[in-house]
């Protein structure tokens, strides 16, 4: 029988932490596969990680799993970017770390400019660290391009370094070499990829910096220089709708491409984080169940972007879709993130809420959007929930 469900799974704090494997990952992926090897449901990684490749990633999660993980089924936090094609001709600042350039121009982006070669062309700019300002007075920069737009990849390294360019490339409408003229407001168009404020790794300590908190540090900076508000055009990444709906089309061509002719009905997200796994995945369910599109905005407070109605448009995922999917369920696991001290019943549901709003900025709290669908241990008691429910041996 045809599977009518897949799943999306979340990667680190779910499968692995850090460079180990989760225990319960092979497990699970072993109940998954048949005897060759092969998945007998369409799986999707959704992960909010971007400083790397998509074929790095499916080549890390092959190692991990034990099995064969093609790009095609690797959701990063840049992925839905190949399809803003209104800006894959403009020449953008891409800021982030690992191969930031060459996910730009794998995502269908022509003119790219790293910070690197904005702090060679300006070095009179970067001035936080001492030891790398000119001791000389350069000559003027000729014939450098005029930035169109940011990508924000992930967090930087020298985050000194991004904030203080994001921001000059900001207040000068693209041109950080002239002389700064009234602040140009709305400014150039920001996408913003992955807003996690914390992630788990293999620290005792609870949480690592996300791309969240560089996130936020620029919006403050932003509007305590200018007085305004810094503006998305888009936010990708978990829990953008826009990044579900982009999983649920690669779970239907995953399908399509076994032959399975049923169509694919719900939707199993696991992962370990409530504010952008449970959110996320909740999100989408209201999205899925919503009769109107101008409903979509449920949970979104500034940004019509972050739950994008309007992005969903030009994206043409609509059209691509066969929207037979009706529901998508959010199962939280306890290897991350979220630690759930008690014993966890996987049948009944579960409430819990944060007491402090990690998500980000223009994402309204509401409880219900935190309150996972299921708690379950670990990543094998999640996919056994799901053969339970979809009566799956």
């Amino acid at each position: 029988q045809p599977p009518a469900f897949g799943f999306l799974f979340d990667v680190d704090g779910v499968l692995v932490r850090g460079s180990q494997a989760v225990p319960a990952a092979r497990r699970a992926f072993q109940r998954l596969s048949d005897g060759g090897g092969r998945l007998r449901v369409p799986v999707v990684f959704l992960t909010n990680a971007g400083n790397c490749l998509r074929s790095a990633k499916a080549q890390e999660l092959s190692q991990a799993l034990g099995l064969q993980v093609s790009p095609e089924q690797v959701i990063l936090s840049h992925s839905p970017l190949r399809l803003f094609s209104q800006f894959h001709q403009k020449c953008m600042l891409v800021a982030g770390q690992g191969p930031v350039e060459e996910n730009a121009l794998n995502l269908g982006f022509k003119h790219v400019v790293t910070m690197e070669a904005l702090r060679k062309a300006y070095p009179l700019l970067d001035m936080v660290d001492q030891s790398r300002r000119p001791k000389e007075l350069p000559p003027p920069t000729t014939g450098f391009p005029t930035i169109e737009g940011v990508i924000l990849f992930g967090e930087p390294v020298r985050w000194e370094t991004s904030l203080q360019l994001i921001i000059d490339v900001l207040l000068s409408n693209g041109n950080p070499g002239a002389e700064l003229q009234d602040i140009p407001y709305p400014h150039l168009p920001v996408l913003a990829c992955n807003m996690d404020l914390l992630w788990m790794a293999e620290a005792k300590m609870p949480s690592r910096f996300g791309h969240g908190t560089f996130l936020l540090c620029l919006e403050n900076i932003y509007k305590k220089v200018t007085g305004r508000e810094l503006k998305y055009e888009a936010l990708i990444g978990k829990p953008s709708t826009v990044t579900y709906r982009y999983a649920e089309y690669l779970i239907q061509q995953q399908a399509e491409k076994q032959g399975w002719k049923s169509p694919i009905r719900r939707l199993y997200a696991v992962g370990d984080n409530p504010m952008s796994d449970v959110y996320g995945a909740n999100l989408y369910n209201n999205y899925l169940k919503s009769a109107h599109q101008s409903q979509v905005q449920a949970g979104v407070k500034r940004s019509p972007q972050a739950a994008s109605p309007q992005t969903e448009d030009h994206l043409q995922l609509r059209k691509d879709c066969n929207n037979s999917v009706e529901s998508c369920e959010s199962i939280l696991v306890c290897t991350g993130v979220y630690r759930h001290n008690a014993d966890v019943p996987s049948k009944t549901k579960e409430f819990m809420t944060e007491t402090v709003f990690h998500g980000h900025r223009d994402f309204c709290f509401d409880p219900s959007l935190v309150e996972a669908s299921y708690i379950v241990q670990d990543v094998n008691d999640a996919v056994q929930l799901a053969f339970k429910k979809e009566n799956w041996s």
